[in-house]
């Protein structure tokens, strides 16, 4: 199959540098210094899990006509991903896999309305990885677990189901889901707190949970976004915000965020996707969510 990685950051560059020990045709879509850089050195992920290195990859700024790829693994940031999804029409036929690894919770609901496809599907991405100056793939602590599944019932899945098989031979913690909202849901009640906590503070992980004060934000945003999802009609085998209590013990102590290595470079930011969504859907549900109005406050005048 033809596979194309969309968006050459931590998650594409973790995922892509596994899908390459596939049989699969594997394709890199990227930009700017990380195209030249790896079109150049090819792709290296530094992980506590091990090192992967291809000298060679199949990356490009623009990618060839007449290409129509099976699988679409969709990581770009969220302010990017409509205009990405317009790029992708040209290149994607009605029965392309798309799996959007966004950090946010409406990107497949983006997907269905732009693109017509036979069928729709939802991805997450359990990891901290980043990208370095000198494009290196950095993978942060050991957790790098993914999820895929269908959106709806009774879609056909055997395709998706066997690619994360075959992708599990080879190393990469990939699972088929067929309760995939939940799994979405379940990492966004986290992420919203830790990307919104670690840029507001500027503190990692470790230093937000000796906190006291912090550390009660951090549980405080997370209720809030875990508050808001039984609004969605979403539901747990296990309460999410005591199990990622249980996770976050066990995280680095200096491990960050995206947003927050993003903030410090002065890139932008995926805020309002996050803590903003949050805020602006608790409004409409009647929600308090007053702990994602100080991260947004915080951050936007810092």
């Amino acid at each position: 199959m033809k596979v194309l990685i969309f968006g050459l950051g931590g998650v594409g560059g973790f995922l892509g540098s596994y899908l390459l020990k596939t049989e699969n045709e594997i394709f890199f879509l990227s930009r700017g210094k990380t195209f030249e850089n790896m079109n150049k050195n090819g792709l290296t992920l530094k992980s506590e899990l091990g090192e992967i290195k291809f000298e060679k990859i199949n990356i490009f700024e623009k990618l060839p006509k007449k290409l129509i790829f099976d699988i679409v693994i969709l990581s770009v940031k969220l302010y990017d991903l409509e205009s990405s999804i317009d790029y992708l029409k040209e290149f994607i036929n009605e029965k392309t896999i798309i799996l959007p690894f966004q950090n946010g919770v409406f990107s497949e609901e983006v997907i269905y309305k732009k693109i017509l496809l036979k069928n729709y599907y939802g991805a997450v991405a359990q990891i901290s990885a980043s990208i370095s100056d000198n494009k290196e793939i950095i993978h942060h602590g050991r957790l790098a677990t993914f999820f895929v599944g269908p959106i709806k019932k009774n879609i056909n899945s055997n395709i998706l189901s066997s690619f994360t098989e075959e992708c599990q031979t080879k190393g990469l913690d990939i699972r088929f889901t067929k309760n995939i909202g939940s799994k979405i849901w379940e990492k966004f009640i986290f992420l919203s707190a830790y990307s919104g906590l670690t840029t507001m503070t500027r503190l990692s992980i470790g230093e937000i949970f000796e906190d006291k004060e912090y550390k009660k934000d951090f549980i405080n945003a997370m209720n809030e976004t875990f508050e808001l999802s039984k609004c969605y009609g979403i539901s747990f085998a296990q309460n999410p915000v005591e199990k990622w209590l249980k996770k976050i013990k066990k995280m680095p102590y200096d491990m960050t965020s995206s947003m927050f290595i993003d903030y410090k470079r002065n890139k932008k930011l995926e805020l309002n996707w996050l803590s903003g969504f949050v805020l602006k859907e608790g409004k409409k549900f009647k929600v308090n969510c007053k702990t994602h109005e100080k991260i947004i406050k915080k951050i936007t005048f810092k």
